[in-house]
């Protein structure tokens, strides 16, 4: 399996609750490294942009609006397989159907407020990645 990168956010609802430290570990444990790493207020332009593709589907305007609540935490992870990796230690988007030891089954308060996201291919961590970093934010 080829090292590769992700994108990630600790959503507001985590940030809020300091989750911060106990998610960041279950990402560790789960053999990525965070390569870059910064709290942000991102703004409803910046939301908008991100969840583009979710514009059309009725719950665009809630998602906006939660995204834009409080403070999130991006991130830049690293490891074998990072995005498929990510995406199993994140769990399912319902808490309720996530695997046990998963970050949503620990973590999340709903469906909504799932406490984190992740990039779902190769080409669209590449994407996230460069909308929230620079190049020499990224220190692996």
């Amino acid at each position: 399996m080829a090292v590769e990168r992700t994108f990630s956010i600790l959503k507001p609802d985590a940030t809020e609750r300091n989750l911060t430290g106990a998610i960041n570990a279950m990402i560790e444990k789960a053999g990525l490294r965070i390569v870059a790493q910064k709290r942000v207020r991102i703004t409803k332009p910046q939301a908008e942009q991100f969840y583009g593709v979710h514009k059309a589907r009725p719950f665009f305007g809630e998602l906006v609006e939660f995204m834009t609540s409080g403070p999130v935490v991006v991130q830049v992870l690293e490891g074998e397989g990072a995005i498929a990796k990510y995406r199993d230690v994140m769990g399912a988007t319902d808490p309720s159907k996530a695997a046990d030891g998963t970050i949503r089954k620990v973590h999340a308060k709903s469906i909504g407020e799932n406490s984190v996201h992740g990039s779902d291919s190769p080409e669209n961590a590449v994407i996230e990645i460069n909308q929230f970093f620079s190049g020499n934010e990224i220190v692996g």
